[in-house]
């Protein structure tokens, strides 16, 4: 899915010469994800780490002030690719601390608190805030969220699209490019609202069911499927899917004995360029459900019901949005009537 907005509208609106909004008062001060932060000013160098703050920086019309990216899953989105390629990537996966500081930014943006947090496999945020570094983590990892539990964390309430706005919002305002922000917003709910009224107007099971699969350490072990708070969990909500994983956790390796026996009637397969597992290939998450003997007995394989959707949009990201559109438009194309 496209994003509506691009690196053209977004920068004419931050030029409008009359804003609909107050300009940033600096220094600006927040608290984000329990952290009081400051900036002195809009931040002129910027490293990510995570692809969902680079991806939200571009559509903000900030990409001349990203100076160094890092952690993907997936292709940028395809109207950044130009501008993407001009930027260098510090790491596809982590970056190490050097490697971040040695980009002098102004401030770091952050998709994971595991990556730049208490215990940050990149660094803790004292560590950069000592070197006069602002960090500022994405919300949605945060909010609602205990990431203290190791791992991918645990959700402590469901995650809900707001985060998304939140952080969109306080970084348009970190920037100063607050109608940017709004008309980002804007955009995203009507994809969202459009999504749901899609799935709402489809003959759809009373009791459709669906498993998020993310990938495995290696094929036919238990794989890491998405629990009930995250944002595969938002999408199954919001379109009438009940997800046969029950637990909070945001995702849980759970046996495909148990898969099988609840028997879900969608599976939902993450594709992505990181090859850091041999279930990443999604190629081979196919062939895997097709010929094991547990998975190929399942409904949703037996009647071809597998949907392919961007890795980066089953975490709780700004394309988790489209990927409800990519699901929804999926299901307008199924049969649950056979």
């Amino acid at each position: 899915m496209m994003l509506r907005l691009t690196t053209a509208v977004a920068a004419s609106v931050v030029s409008l010469s009359q804003a609909a909004y107050a300009a940033t008062d600096y220094p600006l001060t927040l608290t984000n994800c329990g952290v009081e932060i400051s900036v002195a000013s809009a931040p002129e160098q910027t490293v990510t780490v995570g692809q969902s703050a680079t991806e939200i920086l571009y559509s903000l019309g900030l990409a001349d002030s990203v100076v160094g990216t890092s952690v993907w899953f997936n292709p940028v989105l395809p109207q950044f690719t130009e501008v993407n390629e001009q930027i260098e990537r510090i790491a596809n996966d982590d970056p190490s601390f050097e490697a971040v500081v040695n980009k002098r930014p102004d401030l770091v943006a952050v998709q994971y608190e595991w990556h730049v947090g208490p215990t940050g496999s990149v660094a803790s945020r004292d560590q950069f805030h000592e070197l006069g570094i602002a960090t500022y983590i994405m919300p949605a990892d945060c909010d609602t969220k205990d990431n203290s539990t190791g791992g991918d964390g645990t959700r402590t309430a469901a995650f809900s699209t707001e985060s998304i706005y939140k952080g969109i919002t306080e970084l348009a305002e970190i920037y100063d490019v607050q109608d940017a922000g709004d008309a980002l917003v804007t955009d995203l709910n009507a994809r969202e609202e459009h999504a749901i009224n899609l799935a709402s107007s489809l003959d759809l099971p009373e009791d459709l069911s669906a498993v998020f699969w993310f990938s495995s350490t290696d094929l036919g072990v238990s794989p890491f499927v998405a629990g009930q708070l995250g944002a595969p969990g938002y999408m199954m909500k919001k379109l009438g899917i009940r997800n046969v994983i029950e637990s909070d956790e945001e995702w849980p390796t759970v046996g495909w004995e148990s898969i099988a026996r609840a028997d879900p009637d969608v599976i939902i397969i993450a594709s992505m360029d990181r090859r850091r597992f041999p279930a990443d290939d999604i190629e081979a998450k196919r062939e895997f459900l097709r010929s094991d003997p547990v998975t190929r007995e399942m409904t949703a394989i037996k009647n071809n019901r597998i949907v392919e959707m961007d890795a980066h949009a089953m975490s709780a990201t700004m394309r988790s949005i489209y990927g409800l559109e990519s699901l929804a438009e999926a299901l307008a194309n199924m049969s649950f009537h056979e």
